[in-house]
């Protein structure tokens, strides 16, 4: 169990690296987003490029943060079971849940939206608009989103069958968000 646990470790390490840079790219985008809107306005200068980028910065928020969130336990849960389970029972639910639901998802997923990206990428596909970029860097985010985010699973589980053996303790304290 322990070499389990150095791979968890390594996981949780490069999804730490990635969430590092989700978070940058949103503050980057906003500042592009400024500067864009500045520009425009001010010296009636535009390029799609920019608006582009400011896409590929989203899809990079979302694809490379969602295993971020989830290493941070901050992701969404079904929260009529779990709030009212035990720390084992909530150990065995999101064992379940990674087992039978995002395991399968994100294979599928990454299945899918691999020839999407290759097909993008040997034809070397471009944005249709004036000035836009290569499409293929923005779908290459979908499959590695939905790897990263099966390795954070996988590192997921092998932390909560440490904990249920009791050798390691996991911060499982979640909190219904406000609404």
């Amino acid at each position: 169990m322990q070499s389990l646990l150095r791979v968890s470790h390594v996981i949780d390490w490069v999804n730490e690296k990635f969430g590092k840079f989700a978070n940058a790219m949103v503050v980057l985008a906003c500042v592009i987003s400024a500067a864009n809107a500045m520009v425009r306005y001010a010296f009636n200068i535009s390029s799609n490029a920019w608006l582009e980028v400011q896409w590929y910065m989203f899809a990079a928020v979302v694809m490379l943060g969602a295993s971020y969130t989830f290493k941070r336990n901050e992701h969404v849960r079904v929260d009529i079971f779990y709030l009212q389970a035990s720390e084992r029972g909530q150990h065995w639910i999101d064992i379940f849940g990674i087992i039978f639901f995002l395991l399968p998802a994100c294979i599928l997923f990454t299945w899918l939206s691999w020839p999407f990206f290759l097909h993008s990428f040997i034809e070397n596909e471009y944005s249709n608009n004036a000035g836009g970029l290569l499409r293929w860097p923005a779908k290459l985010l979908i499959p590695l989103g939905f790897v990263l985010l099966a390795a954070q699973g996988i590192s997921e589980l092998i932390k909560r069958f440490a904990a249920l053996q009791g050798l390691i303790t996991i911060e499982s304290k979640y909190e219904r968000p406000a609404q």
